[in-house]
């Protein structure tokens, strides 16, 4: 990279580590969930992940990572802004705030329970941390007990990692959202 301002951000800790498009080539099918979980798409690359089975996108980067990588533009433009989440959240270990998270899985179930041919790219920056949290999160929704949730996403995605904080702030919001009035 070189040595303007967007360089020094780009490799700035918790903004983006790997290549935009890195981890496209890793795209991973949570079995027969019709989930698949992956790094940032190339903007090049976006609309070929129809080719893919994509029909929708969550994007889980951070606002600057997006504006900066321009990842989320390219997937609006590309598959519609109805047909992709935004999930904008830091990537520090540490508790993710449901405001930042919960109305793309939402959404994500939402899709996949009336749209049986919907499929759902759930992205971060590597695949690893953020995107397989909204993943379990999803599977949670669609009634996978813990266990299970973890399980698919950590036997599927090689070298996810399901972080404890992530995990809890999951599941303290599943226990408000099924414990409160309709």
């Amino acid at each position: 990279m070189g040595r303007g301002w967007r360089a020094r951000v780009l490799r700035a800790p918790g903004l983006v580590t790997p290549a935009p498009g890195a981890g496209v080539a890793s795209l991973s099918w949570i079995g027969e969930e019709r989930i698949a979980v992956g790094g940032v798409p190339a903007a090049g690359s976006v609309a070929g992940l129809a080719g893919r089975g994509v029909t929708h996108v969550v994007n889980c980067r951070s606002r600057e990572e997006a504006r900066l990588g321009g990842d989320l533009a390219a997937e609006r433009a590309a598959f519609g802004v109805a047909r992709v989440a935004h999930a904008p959240m830091r990537d520090l270990g540490f508790r993710q705030r449901p405001r930042l998270w919960a109305e793309a899985a939402l959404f994500t179930a939402r899709v996949l329970d009336d749209q049986p041919g919907a499929r759902v790219l759930i992205h971060c920056t590597a695949g690893r941390r953020r995107s397989p949290m909204i993943a379990y999160a999803v599977l949670r929704l669609r009634g996978r007990t813990i266990g299970e949730a973890a399980a698919l996403v950590l036997r599927y995605r090689p070298g996810a990692e399901l972080v404890p904080a992530y995990v809890r702030s999951v599941e303290q919001w599943l226990a408000r959202e099924l414990t409160a009035p309709p």
